[in-house]
């Protein structure tokens, strides 16, 4: 049985964002995947290493003013250097981002993301859900509560910490962990029978 790698490549400006990266990494590892997380912002030559080695890059940024946080944009534009020598080319990407608002313009981190990985010749796996909690017998409870379809989208209140991410968003973040590791595994056993 082929072990996956799935490394979470994220940034977090207050913690609601490393939240949603620790539920990834536990649906993956439920998943049977190998989990690494790596924060964009303090990110060393080893982590790079790490990731061109992943079978799969999951992208995680909190969305601030319509778009990726500054810091993962620093890391996507460092990422050129893997772009040159086409290191990232048939892996797996994902995404999942964080805002205060319902939508808080969050599908254009998500996009962003999804422009990223196309850019390094990557394969995007989208969230895979029905939307949630979009009918009267709905609930603010179901998973994808907030009815993104290219990632995971959580909202947070602005005036709560960590703890305040919803319930709902994360176990909306562990599925996406858990496909993207049974993606990644359908892929290398794909890649096995091929060769």
């Amino acid at each position: 049985m082929t072990t996956p790698v799935v490394s979470i490549a994220y940034h977090s400006g207050y913690g609601h964002t490393a939240v949603l990266a620790e539920a990834v990494r536990a649906g993956a590892a439920d998943a049977g995947a190998e989990v690494h997380l790596v924060k964009v912002d303090e990110i060393t030559e080893e982590q790079w290493a790490l990731l061109d080695a992943s079978d799969a890059i999951v992208f995680g940024s909190p969305t601030y003013m319509g778009t990726a946080s500054g810091a993962f944009h620093a890391f996507a534009e460092e990422s050129s250097k893997r772009w040159f020598g086409q290191d990232w080319k048939d892996k797996l990407a994902a995404g999942f981002t964080n805002s205060a608002s319902k939508s808080g313009d969050k599908l254009h981190t998500l996009q962003f993301f999804q422009t990223l990985a196309a850019q390094h010749g990557m394969n995007w796996v989208s969230l895979g859900l029905l939307p949630g909690w979009n009918s009267s017998t709905a609930s603010e409870n179901d998973l994808n509560r907030l009815g993104f379809f290219a990632g995971a989208a959580a909202q947070s209140n602005n005036d709560q910490g960590p703890e305040g991410v919803h319930k709902a968003d994360v176990a909306t973040a562990e599925h996406l962990g858990r496909r993207v590791a049974q993606t990644a595994r359908v892929f290398a056993l794909g890649r096995t029978a091929a060769a």
